[in-house]
């Protein structure tokens, strides 16, 4: 099939590199001709294992192009994949005027039958919004009641985790299309159905509904997943009063069928493109008629309260002036294998640090220069604080001299360092765990004073462990 995608970020890369890979013809769009001449330059914009690979084998076979030509887009593909950013906007809200405008440019140039597919996520009501605007420019064309310019617009949300998005678009769990019951909507429905047959074969993925509810699943599931890390986060900032153990606690929980162990771990908070920005638009929608979504309200403030609580075991450690203070901070992306660094608790963690007049050392393995792309813009108003960020090349460079080890990214070649090295070298050897990478008492063993989230803090006297 004839594949458009308009948008080549996460969502619209991915899309379309899998989507080529079973044999489509895609045409990728974007309007920024920077990301344009990356892709038509063997490189890739974003990290995600896995896609570079995909795109070079496709683009060499002929099944992928990258164009900022909107015209030529728009008569490429029978299927407008629209995967466009929605950021939140000032109110919450998701910001659609990048959707607005694709389903503007599909209007504008269309020619015979489109099945118009919104692949980002947007909130209940969208796909009416888009379908308005492409038949007021069909309109203005003077082709509104044209029967070769008919069109249907589809629902069909991603659930791609970032870091893992290939896998997931390769061997989804379950495909939403969400499509109106007239003539077009089924056409429509069977177009979508024959794309994603070859992701059915062994057993039927596919959820078929109407367009609002294949809209409402996508924020209902993100906001379910960010209530279950708030939730334990929450009971970790408890657990650390009363002396239990967190990690306990989610085994013990997670064994329960009915629960399970998924999006149970504390930390310091959730970040990244989705979560965020997803709870806020749904908390946004409800407001709109007058609803308040309580439960949801309480996530976003949990997590944003979470992002403080690494400091404040700092602060409680080492004293509110941090001056003459030097931490080495491994992890930067808001989770490993991605460079995103979208609300990334990193960013709340070394901000803090640094307004109390610390010295930070930070190392990711792929995310530093979105990272000093960010700390820049985020501390384009504290340049003194700027000077007090280092980035190194290795996760060892961080740590000689360095009072602390912070770990904010539970990256895997964090999970078992030299740790006789790192408390040579260390001039105190202490551990913050933004992400309960250790054991407590293994760390006691190791004469390391070790701080984590919901665990007993296992102090460190003549040698000996004593929880406290």
């Amino acid at each position: 099939m004839k594949i458009t995608i308009i948008g080549t970020g996460y969502v619209g890369l991915v899309t379309g590199a899998c989507l080529a890979e079973i044999g489509n013809d895609v045409f990728c769009l974007d309007v920024d001709p920077r990301k344009i001449g990356i892709l038509n330059n063997g490189g890739v914009p974003i990290h995600e294992p896995g896609l570079q690979e995909i795109i070079a084998r496709n683009r060499a076979a002929g099944r992928i192009t990258f164009s900022t030509d909107i015209e030529a887009s728009v008569a490429h593909g029978d299927v407008q994949f629209i995967a466009v950013g929605t950021p939140a906007d000032e109110d919450g809200s998701a910001d659609l005027q990048y959707v607005l405008e694709a389903a503007r440019n599909i209007g504008r140039y269309m020619n015979g039958f489109k099945v118009i597919v919104d692949k980002s996520t947007v909130p209940v009501g969208t796909a009416q919004r888009v379908s308005d605007v492409v038949r007021a420019e069909l309109a203005q064309r003077g082709l509104a009641d044209n029967a070769q310019h008919r069109f249907s617009v589809v629902s069909n949300p991603e659930f791609l985790k970032e870091g893992a998005a290939v896998d997931d678009f390769m061997r989804p769990d379950r495909i939403l299309i969400g499509s109106d019951e007239d003539e077009d909507g089924l056409v429509a429905r069977e177009k979508m159905k024959r794309l994603y047959a070859p992701f059915n074969r062994n057993h039927e993925r596919t959820l078929y509904m109407d367009v609002r509810s294949a809209e409402f699943t996508k924020y209902a599931a993100n906001a379910m997943l960010a209530t279950r890390i708030s939730f334990m986060n929450e009971l970790a900032n408890l657990a650390d009063r009363v002396g239990a153990d967190i990690e306990a606690v989610r085994r013990g929980i997670g064994s329960d069928p009915r629960i399970g162990y998924h999006f149970l771990y504390a930390g310091c908070g959730y970040g990244g493109s989705c979560f965020p920005k997803d709870v806020q638009a749904l908390i946004r929608t409800a407001a709109e008629i007058g609803e308040h979504l309580r439960i949801l309200e309480a996530v976003e403030d949990v997590n944003h309260a979470q992002k403080e609580v690494l400091v404040r075991k700092i602060t409680k450690t080492l004293g509110e002036d941090l001056r003459g203070r030097t931490f080495a901070v491994w992890g930067l992306a808001f989770k490993p294998n991605t460079d995103d660094m979208r609300e990334a608790p990193s960013r709340r963690v070394i901000a803090d640090l640094l307004a109390r007049g610390a010295h930070v050392r930070a190392y990711d393995p792929v995310a530093t220069e979105e990272a000093r792309r960010v700390f820049a813009m985020d501390l384009e108003n504290a340049p003194e604080h700027l000077s007090r960020l280092h980035f190194t090349g290795t996760q060892d460079e961080t740590l000689a001299g360095a009072d602390a080890l912070v770990i904010v990214t539970e990256w895997k070649e964090f999970k078992a360092p030299d740790f006789a090295h790192l408390k040579a070298v260390l001039k105190t050897p202490r551990i913050f765990d933004g992400r309960n990478l250790y054991e407590p008492d293994a760390m006691s063993e190791l004469g390391i004073d070790y701080y984590s989230i919901g665990r007993p803090h296992v102090a460190i006297q003549n040698g000996s462990g004593v929880a406290v």
